[in-house]
């Protein structure tokens, strides 16, 4: 079942008491050694980034490198809660998300690097909206304060000239809404646009007979730029490295599926997605949104420095020291056991 921000504790007083014990081990698990598959309660979403994970689940890829791998639905801004309290031991998100719940006291570290975004992003609009200059006065939403999209709408406003500020005022308002939410919320005319990936910006286009305004690819060097990540609860990835190990070669051999059979991965993950949410992905959608993103185990390091620089240019972002923020010592083990070039961190 979903964790809801009800039944976890406060963000500050999670963070003083991880500080102080580390977080508890995976549900049901004595030792990484137990002959039992070693359990995880995993956070994430139905975003089509998120596939190697929603795939691994289907598939049976998980089971088969010794884990018994639950995924919760857990709103991206309470999954570090979660993590905290020791609800999840692992969660999927996106990389400024994971730099912001590091920068607020919650020790987390990335294990895998998921997927980078070559037109998955975009700022969709009203027909009436032209230009950026159309925008000054628009209500436009974002999925969360301080994750990508938002860092992303906010960044590009400031570069344009236009204002905004946390709290939903400047020339340009902005609203955190979940991505189910805004698509509502366009199509009742509540909203006038939203910066947000796919298969969101595609539906707003076509249900919401909106414009994209902005495709985020435009905006980076060579078109991509970093989305996705797998972090874990930094003392539970210490403690059973085994583990983060197995999660690992899961997400490796999902990736690899994705690679080798684009068309029958398509599929589970759209079924792993039906089961976490109660609906499908129209095939459509999904088609346009698994082309806009390379599934890869790279961390694009410079576009991760770029966007945590972004956000300290916003205040969002006291600081954008990334030392600690990765760990992916086990993860060059294993390629180098596949006889592949290892990973570079930022």
């Amino acid at each position: 079942m979903a964790i809801t921000v009800a039944t976890v504790p406060s963000i500050k007083k999670l963070a003083r008491s991880l500080m102080a014990f580390g977080v508890c081990a995976a549900a049901g698990t004595a030792s990484v050694g137990a002959s039992a598959q070693t359990a995880i309660a995993l956070g994430m979403s139905g975003w089509t980034g998120f596939a190697p994970l929603s795939l691994a689940d289907k598939a049976g890829i998980f089971k088969k490198n010794g884990l018994d791998v639950e995924l919760k639905m857990i709103p991206q801004k309470d999954r570090h809660l979660a993590l905290a309290s020791g609800a999840i031991q692992c969660a999927a998100t996106t990389v400024e998300t994971h730099v912001s719940w590091n920068a607020n006291g919650v020790p987390i570290t990335q294990i895998f690097q998921m997927d980078k975004s070559y037109g998955a992003d975009g700022l969709a609009v009203r027909n009436d909206v032209k230009t950026f200059a159309d925008l000054k006065g628009k209500t436009i939403a974002s999925p969360q304060l301080g994750n990508t999209q938002d860092v992303a709408l906010r960044y590009w406003l400031k570069k344009k000239g236009l204002t905004t500020t946390t709290e939903g005022g400047g020339d340009v308002h902005i609203v955190p809404q979940d991505n189910a939410t805004t698509l509502a919320s366009f199509i009742a005319g509540n909203i006038d646009g939203a910066w947000v990936p796919e298969p969101w910006v595609t539906r707003l286009v076509a249900e919401g007979n909106g414009t994209e305004l902005v495709d985020e690819s435009s905006l980076w060097k060579n078109g991509k730029f970093v989305v996705a990540n797998t972090v874990a609860a930094t003392a539970f990835a210490k403690k059973y490295p085994a583990a983060i190990t197995a999660v690992i070669a899961a997400e490796l051999d999902a990736i690899a599926y994705i690679k080798s059979n684009p068309q029958a991965a398509k599929k589970l993950v759209n079924g792993s997605i039906k089961t976490l949410t109660g609906s499908v992905i129209d095939p459509t959608y999904l088609d346009k949104a698994w082309a806009s993103v390379d599934f890869t185990i790279d961390p694009l390091p410079s576009t991760l420095l770029a966007s945590a620089n972004h956000a300290h240019s916003l205040g969002l972002l006291d600081s954008v020291d990334l030392a600690g923020l990765y760990d992916l010592a086990p993860l060059d083990l294993l390629l180098a056991e596949r006889g592949e070039k290892k990973v570079d961190a930022p």
